[in-house]
């Protein structure tokens, strides 16, 4: 008996989640998501951040494989431990979300701002359009988004050099 008191079949998913949620891998490492009260598992499923990108660990879209959202956890730690690793791996996997360590330069051309960081994952270059492309969380952390969508994080205005912070500080 499960602990609602309906009866599992001979077949039944192993327990899932806080959420009644349990994400796997199958053979061929696809996405295979188990939902309490769902006959059939999702195959082939992905998952999203959603906002707010500040908090990473909230607010994660399961969807099926025509990118229909078939749940939504409030927050990765609704998940049994393994489903949580691998709900995370795939979203290290598709997201771009490199830490600046060192700013190299900036560059200001034809009203886009060209800046050159060294991150986490390497030296960059991304463009941004506007201010409206830095988000700025705390007197001294941002996210920079680029013209491609992709996210770049800095942590600690006060950690960074002080030739990286004087070219980084006109977005604080």
């Amino acid at each position: 008996m499960t602990t609602d008191g309906e009866k599992r079949s001979s077949h039944a998913s192993p327990p899932a989640g806080t959420r009644g949620v349990r994400v796997e891998r199958n053979e061929k490492g696809m996405l295979v998501v188990h939902i309490a009260g769902r006959d059939q598992p999702v195959v082939n499923a992905s998952v999203a951040r959603c906002f707010p990108w500040s908090c990473p660990d909230i607010n994660i879209s399961i969807r099926d494989s025509d990118g229909k959202e078939v749940v939504m956890l409030k927050a990765l730690a609704e998940l049994d431990p393994q489903s949580h690793r691998i709900v995370e791996e795939e979203l290290n996997l598709r997201t771009f979300n490199p830490k600046i360590q060192r700013v190299v330069k900036i560059k200001q051309e034809f009203e886009v701002t060209s800046i050159t960081a060294v991150t986490d994952r390497g030296e960059v270059t991304f463009q941004l359009h506007s201010r409206d492309d830095v988000r700025v969380l705390s007197p001294t952390r941002a996210l920079f988004r680029d013209v491609d969508g992709n996210t770049y994080e800095l942590a600690d205005l006060a950690a960074l050099d002080p030739v990286s912070r004087k070219h980084i500080e006109q977005y604080f």
